[in-house]
């Protein structure tokens, strides 16, 4: 089956006064429709930089990047989420979901039913005529989250969504999470650098570490939910140890 998404040799190097400093280099990654992917490492090591070649967002300095169906159609495939849900504050919620889709050829009719799906999905359905100031941490960045559904992407590229929150915050929009990839089959690709939080959501974990960054572990076919389990608990062991033992200052 062709991969959803393909990286082959692919580098990034930053202009660094022309000297062009290398962050990704020999990078192959090939990820799977439905997959939860998780991209982990220490800070620096080139996750989110890899998001972002994925995006479009940066250009590759070497190798590819290709799309099941080509490029172009792909690149119009992505929801984005960050680690800040960066909503406007002078739209409510509602808006600020059919924001996505005013690119579109939509009518507002449309883009509102929309929006209205995606809250819906999120569980923020009673929400849509409330402001940003008016909404916890984890509601804005559920807002976020539908913002990025809203548009119906194949893939969700998810930078750290959250990692500003909460402990308790955090573990509850992590199952929210994992019910929606299960309920909408979304293909996922989940930067963290939290492993413990990798182990929970991902159903395939992707470590990078060195200068440049290369992968260098890659594991399959992961138990759902092995959060709080020995068996999970021993793969976040041997991740950080992996990731200690390659750390690079």
């Amino acid at each position: 089956m062709a991969a959803l998404i393909s990286l082959t040799a692919l580098g990034v190097a930053f202009d660094q006064e022309r000297e062009g400093v290398p962050v990704l280099d020999g990078i192959d990654l090939k990820v799977q429709n439905g997959e939860f992917v998780a991209l982990v490492g220490a800070s620096g090591s080139g996750k989110s930089t890899l998001l972002r070649v994925v995006a479009g967002l940066l250009p590759a300095t070497t190798g590819s990047v290709a799309f099941a169906g080509g490029q172009e159609a792909g690149r119009r495939r992505y929801g984005l989420v960050f680690q800040e849900p960066r909503l406007l504050p002078w739209r409510r919620v509602l808006g600020n979901v059919e924001f996505g889709l005013e690119g579109h050829k939509l009518s507002r009719v449309e883009r509102q039913r929309l929006a209205r799906q995606a809250l819906t999905l999120v569980g923020l359905a009673d929400y849509a005529e409330r402001w940003p100031h008016e909404l916890s941490g984890g509601q804005r960045q559920r807002v976020g989250i539908a913002r990025a559904l809203a548009i119906d992407p194949d893939v969700l590229l998810m930078d750290e969504p959250f990692g500003a929150l909460d402990t308790v915050t955090r573990s509850t929009l992590q199952d929210e999470l994992v019910r929606i990839w299960r309920q909408t089959g979304k293909t996922i690709l989940f930067v963290t650098h939290d492993l413990d939080e990798a182990v929970f959501l991902a159903d395939r974990i992707v470590m990078l570490a060195g200068r440049p960054a290369r992968i260098v572990q890659d594991h399959y076919n992961l138990a759902a939910r092995l959060r709080k389990t020995p068996a999970g608990a021993r793969l976040a062991q041997n991740l950080a140890e992996a990731l200690a033992d390659s750390y690079v200052i």
